[in-house]
């Protein structure tokens, strides 16, 4: 018995040995094994699902002790759900920062804590993005570039940017996949699909299957950087009478499924107030802009920049026209808006801002909202009910609103969850990028202001008008048509003058007093 047992250990020894040897000659992380994400992934979510289920147990429901109480299990859950991102990066942390962008559909502990995975995002080392650039492009880096920086510009989720210099003398930014996300990212989906179902049988009411769904749909295509390259020309194209946006061009002959190079554009974050005071950059005509470039996208053409986190939109004064400028990043991730769903989405956010609450019942239920349209409306435009019911372009927001939205996240997080399951998927990135728009002009101190909501007026008029000259049988309608929408244009237009007036004229009192 005890040579049999001392064959098995000299067995064992020499097999974990040459594992051992294989997995040191390899220069494998043990970290990027699918068994060790895995069981990660297992651990974090049994923790957590054991916190939830027997903390609350000596507690009355409803009391001070109570909300405490689940603040704390929040707060501490968010964290141990931001430590398993951080460990097995990749999907994980595109999915975490996506959970940290909810602002107003999950509770503040979760959303704070998970928004530092944007700066939280791993990077791959030089030796690894050389075997990238040789695989993909067949050459040594000295070969394509005159020179070109090995540290970072930024590094994000799935891949990160260097800035280099073509043998022309062209300055280039060279966006490149960290190695293993590709092999990982369909197994990480899984194991999230896997752990998500087990959650939701444990609690029911937990039900974020949606965000599942939309990283298996969306991640294909974020891992496709030609399908970003189309993606950066279709909408440069389509906005090209937006003299302030830039977006940067592509350089085909240097990418491939994995590498996108691009033209170098530096500037600021749109949400560094202090950057743009240094450079003499207007904070209004920036938000502005920014709304008018998103209220054109969704409204009147249905394809939309989905990721519009601070690290994707730049702002800077253009080095040849000296003029505030917007420069778009990121074009991985695109919504195709369904030509019914984009109108329906239009007469909804027209009704939001008039006040018109028949019109918010009607279109949210078009929308797939059913009897949580009142639920949806708040969601869609994180105001309060008392404020949609005024209309939104009235009322201005107010910190206590906003404390009160945010607690409300938390209370109604079951009929939240119901909610995002029973809408269209197209749905669900919109929220996404309103969450992100709305941090954005939060940070810059315009959210809600009266320009935002005339821009989106606007696009909704040129929208409707468009769809409605295409169902017109003949051109006295389509003419009868033309004349309403200049009508509506031209009453905005008086509109947006008579409150610039009003702007002006408190201005003057406020200097003569």
């Amino acid at each position: 018995m005890a040579n049999r047992l001392l064959k098995v250990s000299s067995l064992a020894t020499a097999v974990f040995a040459s594992s051992g040897f294989y997995l040191y000659s390899s220069h494998l992380d043990l970290s990027d094994l699918s068994v060790i994400r895995f069981g990660r992934a297992v651990a974090t979510t049994a923790v957590i699902s054991y916190d939830y289920l027997t903390a609350f147990r000596h507690v009355e429901n409803g009391t001070d002790e109570y909300w405490d109480l689940k603040s704390k299990v929040h707060r501490r859950s968010a964290e141990r759900l931001r430590d398993l991102c951080c460990a097995n990066r990749g999907t994980f942390i595109k999915v975490g920062q996506h959970l940290g962008a909810l602002d107003y559909l999950l509770p503040e502990e979760y959303t704070s804590t998970l928004k530092v995975l944007h700066s939280r995002a791993p990077e791959s080392s030089m030796e690894e993005i050389q075997q990238v650039i040789r695989e993909d492009l067949g050459k040594e880096l000295s070969d394509l570039f005159l020179s070109f920086e090995e540290k970072p510009q930024g590094a994000a989720s799935l891949a990160q940017v260097h800035k280099a210099v073509l043998h022309d003398g062209k300055t280039v930014a060279v966006k490149i996949q960290h190695p293993k996300v590709q092999k990982q990212s369909a197994n990480d989906i899984l194991v999230m699909e896997v752990l998500l179902k087990a959650v939701h049988w444990l609690f029911p009411d937990f039900a974020l299957m949606w965000l599942v769904e939309e990283a298996k749909k969306n991640m294909p295509l974020e891992l496709d950087f030609l399908n970003e390259g189309r993606n950066a020309e279709k909408v440069a194209d389509m906005l090209a009478h937006f003299r302030f946006l830039k977006i940067p061009m592509i350089h085909w002959n240097l990418s491939t499924k994995r590498i996108l190079t691009m033209e170098f554009a530096d500037g600021g974050q749109v949400n560094d107030r202090d950057y743009m005071q240094t450079h003499g950059i207007n904070v209004n005509e920036i938000s502005e802009n920014l709304g008018k470039m998103y209220s054109e996208m969704i409204f009147v053409h249905g394809f939309v920049h989905c990721d519009p986190h601070p690290g994707n939109v730049l702002v800077r004064k253009c080095p040849q026209t000296k003029k505030n400028e917007i420069v778009l990043l990121d074009h991985g991730l695109y919504q195709v808006l369904q030509p019914d769903f984009r109108l329906n989405y239009c007469q909804l956010w027209q009704a939001l801002i008039k006040g018109d609450m028949s019109g918010v019942e009607r279109y949210s239920r078009r929308l797939g909202a059913g009897d949580l349209y009142p639920l949806f409306a708040c969601v869609l435009t994180a105001r309060s009910w008392k404020a949609v019911n005024a209309g939104i372009s009235s009322v201005p927001v107010t910190h206590s609103e906003d404390i009160e939205i945010r607690t409300n996240a938390g209370l109604y997080l079951p009929q939240i969850s119901d909610l995002l399951n029973r809408v269209p998927r197209q749905m669900l990135l919109l929220l996404k990028t309103n969450d992100l728009l709305r941090g954005i002009e939060t940070t810059l101190q315009t959210r809600a202001s009266s320009s935002s909501f005339i821009n989106m007026s606007r696009c909704c008029i040129r929208a409707i008008a468009r769809h409605k000259r295409t169902k017109a049988q003949s051109r006295r309608r389509r003419v009868q048509i033309t004349l309403a929408e200049s009508l509506s244009l031209w009453k905005l237009y008086m509109y947006e003058l008579f409150l610039w007036l009003k702007g002006s004229m408190t201005i003057l009192m406020s200097l003569l007093h």
